[in-house]
């Protein structure tokens, strides 16, 4: 769609539980002129209309609710770029750069404010606020109808108990009907079958109504076709009891559609009941409570003990532990001190936090969340555009075959007109397409949904159905197999003790913002080490950092220069080098022209990657490190690691390396940071960004991990094979019913109201099998 004058527009559709419902209200929109394209999510009840033009919303409206559904207007969508152009470069974003030795050579501190550190090799990650989403109305639809022009966002789809819905009213009428009709039979014989007529007729009329409405906007052979031809055939042969019977079964097939439909809608807009209705702001020293919707970017909320977290945002003072289980799965809590990234519906559990927010209510990392989600169900996979074709022809050939089995017999061998007939309409109901045409969509739905509660987002059924054919992962290190940030792996203490020589490189360093002076104070901090004032502190270009610390004049300087002002030992030269041979930075610390500690520092694996490489592993899955980096340091990681390394690529080379993999016959799955890693990620059977909740790890490639774990890698393949395993036996459940329940009508063991269990029996067991996969964590 690349005509500017392509829009798209989504609404909220009430009442649509089935994928026959689906296909229905897309046949019918699509007949109206100017609509290029119609999706359809059963599982969030939203549909997204493409169309030429302004949104005709008054027609679509009008449409869907003659087909008995309700439908309000989300507003615009939320256009997707193609996937092509979904990882352009641009300022401020994150890289794996090279990291050229990484031996602190110099110091060079350019563009920083202690110009002797060598910034090469860092990753530098980057808010990217500022983008707009539009259309996250997270509510549901209310039960009664709205304009498709209201404006309503939020509005609830599920809202009451499900006893109050229209299918739940009208199964109870007919039920209670038919009950009326029984015991009319029974005290009056007479007019029974007047009785049973009329209790038919309570559920039968608003049946046929949606038969006769999709049958004149696109969808003549619908289940409810099928269903008003069998009941109105069973009354002109005399079996009115078993017609009203049958159409109170499938009354109640649909109603248990319907709260199977609201439990897969409910996993995954739970998500944004995690979020606090109302926030504290401190404003001038005041604290006063407001709407957390009505938070604005750089607002400054207090998160006390036991609070959740009313916005994405960044701690500005305090530190306490915050249990992210509801949000990201993780079962440990995290520390959380001044300068880390907090997420909207996580916990707070010790002490006061202050948070100023980086997101507002319908852009945090789960409004996004739930519209990814609810944008990737109304995008079908491959198996379910399949069964979509072939329950085209399946419907009418089941009218076809149900009316051979009517009249062929009477017709050629003599049989009774009165029983082929009863068995041509058995076979109607049998046949009805229900069952089949949910079975795939339901799993994928549900699939979609628990990954997302575990922040594994993959962007439609086509990306969840194929990651279980991956043969190779390529994996990029900075920020993906490692954490993207330098810590200091080792202190050598020289005449003094550990604690002094980190406490003087921290007080040299207190201040700065570079990464591996950053890594110098975490360590500090972690250890619990004083870190004393330093004075007269400057840069020596191309050398290090000088100051005074306690009447010492303190130098924190690169090997090199350490060497030429105060000459180190062969032993500690051989330290050094082996330090570097690890991939590790080094910097020496000498007090008063003289040695007296080094600190080695690297870029660390992630803990779970050695456990995640070795699940793939034994999957048989390949795996291949694909980095910028030097040779030495990739080498270091990638031994430490188990994994195999390519080093020293530019984006191109990447890219190459994933078509050759694609050339040897492998599905190649590439891991990346969704930015200098774009053309790999473009090129590769499944791109998958790793990231922590920022708009490129969600908007761009085919699958986003949002929260930076290795081991979600193994878990979203494992995904997709469950979710197909499950597809399979949707599959044989649905058509295996249909088998049996054939064979026994055909030989005379079952009939009219035994036949409709073959399909409303057979989509609640599918729709009940599919749910299975909303209990799914991953390991």
């Amino acid at each position: 769609m690349n005509d500017a004058s392509i829009g798209r527009t989504r609404f909220r559709v009430g009442g649509m539980d089935c994928a026959s419902c689906a296909t229905k209200i897309e046949n019918a929109v699509t007949r109206l002129p100017g609509i290029t394209e119609v999706g359809i999510s059963v599982s969030a009840g939203t549909m997204t209309v493409s169309h030429r033009g302004p949104a005709p919303t008054t027609e679509i409206s009008r449409q869907v609710k003659a087909l008995g559904y309700s439908v309000a207007s989300l507003g615009a969508a939320r256009t997707a770029e193609p996937k092509a152009k979904a990882h352009e470069h641009g300022p401020g974003c994150s890289h794996d750069h090279d990291h050229k030795g990484h031996d602190h050579s110099g110091h060079d501190h350019s563009g920083h404010d202690h110009p002797g550190h060598d910034h090469s090799g860092h990753d530098h990650k980057h808010d990217h606020s500022g983008h707009d989403h539009t259309g996250h109305g997270h509510g549901g639809v209310a039960a009664h109808d709205e304009p498709a022009d209201a404006g309503h966002n939020h509005f609830d789809l599920d809202d009451g108990p499900w006893w109050k819905t229209r299918k739940a009213k009208m199964t109870i009428a007919c039920g209670t009907a038919l009950v009326a009709a029984y015991a009319i039979g029974q005290l009056m014989p007479q007019i029974g079958h007047w009785a049973f007529l009329v209790a038919l007729a309570v559920g039968l009329i608003p049946v046929a109504r949606r038969a006769y409405a999709g049958a004149i906007t696109g969808t003549p052979f619908s289940i409810e076709t099928l269903m008003t031809i069998a009941a109105v055939g069973a009354v002109f042969i005399g079996a009115t009891e078993e017609a009203a019977m049958v159409v109170l079964l499938f009354l109640i097939g649909e109603l248990l559609e319907g709260v199977a439909a609201r439990r897969a809608r409910a996993s995954i807009r739970g998500l944004a009941d995690l979020v606090p209705k109302t926030a504290l702001v401190e404003e001038g020293g005041v604290t006063r409570e407001v709407p957390a919707d009505s938070l604005a970017l750089g607002s400054v909320i207090l998160i006390r003990p036991g609070d959740r977290v009313a916005a994405d945002g960044t701690v500005v003072e305090g530190s306490s532990t915050l249990d992210e289980a509801p949000v990201t799965g993780e079962s440990v809590p995290k520390l959380k001190s001044v300068g880390d990234a907090v997420f909207a519906g996580t916990i707070n559990t010790d002490a006061v936090l202050k948070v100023r927010v980086t997101a507002t209510a319908a852009d945090n990392t789960i409004a996004r969340v739930i519209q990814l989600v609810e944008e990737a169900q109304e995008s079908k996979a491959p198996t379910e555009r399949f069964i979509d074709r072939f329950s085209r022809y399946y419907t009418p050939a089941v009218l076809v075959v149900g009316a051979l089995v009517a009249v062929m017999p009477p017709l050629v061998a003599g049989g009774d007109w009165q029983e082929w007939i009863y068995k041509g309409l058995a076979i109607l109901l049998i046949g009805c397409p229900c069952a089949l045409v949910i079975s795939t969509p339901a799993a994928i739905a549900a699939g979609l949904s628990a990954g997302a509660r575990r922040g594994l987002l993959l962007k439609g059924g086509a990306v969840l159905e194929g990651m279980r054919r991956v043969t190779s992962v390529a994996l990029d290190k900075t920020g993906t197999l490692t954490e993207g940030k330098p810590k200091v792996t080792d202190i050598v203490a020289i005449g003094r003790s550990e604690a002094n020589v980190l406490s003087l490189a921290a007080a040299l360093e207190t201040g700065s913002s570079h990464p591996l002076a950053v890594a110098i104070l975490g360590r500090a901090k972690a250890d619990g080490v004083p870190v004393p004032p330093a004075v007269a502190a400057k840069a020596v270009a191309g050398k290090g950092v000088t100051a005074k610390v306690g009447g010492e004049e303190v130098f924190l300087a690169s090997p090199n220069a350490a060497d030429d002002l105060a000459a180190l030992s062969a032993e500690h030269k051989e330290r050094i080098a082996a330090f570097n041979a690890e991939g590790k930075t080094v910097s020496v610390l000498l007090v008063d022209s003289k040695a007296i500690g080094l600190i080695a520092m690297r870029d660390e694996p992630r803990p779970d990657a050695i456990a995640a490489l070795a699940r793939l592993k034994d999957e048989g899955i390949a795996t291949v490190m694909l980095t910028g980096d030097n040779e030495a340091t990739a080498r270091a990681i990638g031994k430490s690691l188990g994994i195999s390394v390519r080093a020293g690529l530019l984006p191109d080379d990447k890219q190459r390396i994933v078509r050759e993999l694609q050339q040897q016959g492998q599905v190649v799955a590439k891991v990346g940071d969704g930015i200098n890693d774009a053309p790999a990620l473009a090129a590769a059977d499944f791109g998958i960004a790793m990231g922590g909740g920022t708009d490129v790890a969600l908007e761009t490639a085919d699958a986003a991990i949002l929260h930076g774990r290795v081991s979600d890698i193994p878990d979203m393949i494992a995904l997709s094979k469950s979710v197909m395993g499950n597809i399979t036996q949707n599959i044989t459940i649905a058509l295996g019913l249909k088998a049996v329940f054939l064979v026994t009508t055909i030989i005379g063991l079952t009939g009219l109201w035994p036949a409709i269990l073959a399909d409303t029996g057979a989509t609640v067991l599918v729709t009940a099998n599919a749910m299975r996969l909303l209990a799914w964590r991953g390991r």
